[in-house]
């Protein structure tokens, strides 16, 4: 935890998007100067050889200045995918000879709770 983290105030607004072994944060934070900006973290589950577990963060940051443009280029990404693909998810787990992993958590919730933040999924974002 760096010390940006350790100085953000308490959540003024949040909303958390369960999907499959990834939840997604979205959280209204304050300024110093008491404006308001936009944080999204990925936790992603991973489960040690030992069956315990840890997660892995990534967080971005998104200020109002951003939003209009954020939103524009989210949207036509989102649009470009389910044009392109449909939004039904293709997955190697739907073919037969694929041998499933020891996992019980399915990742299908995201088709249609996640679009939004589809895009996310596989970049890393570093913390800030």
């Amino acid at each position: 935890m760096d010390s940006n983290d350790m100085m953000e105030k308490e959540e003024i607004f949040s909303k958390v998007l369960r999907a499959g072994r990834r939840t997604y944060f979205f959280d209204v934070r304050a300024t110093k100067a008491d404006d308001y900006y936009l944080t999204i973290t990925e936790s992603k589950k991973f489960t040690n050889d030992d069956g315990s577990f840890h997660y892995k963060k990534h967080k971005i940051y998104i200020y109002k200045e951003d939003f209009n443009e954020f939103k524009d280029i989210l949207s036509e990404m989102t649009s470009y995918i389910i044009d392109e693909k449909g939004d039904e998810v293709i997955s190697e787990r739907h073919q037969k000879d694929f041998k499933k992993e020891n996992d019980t958590d399915e990742e299908d919730s995201i088709e249609t709770s996640g679009k939004s933040v589809e895009s996310f999924t596989d970049i890393d974002f570093e913390d800030i």
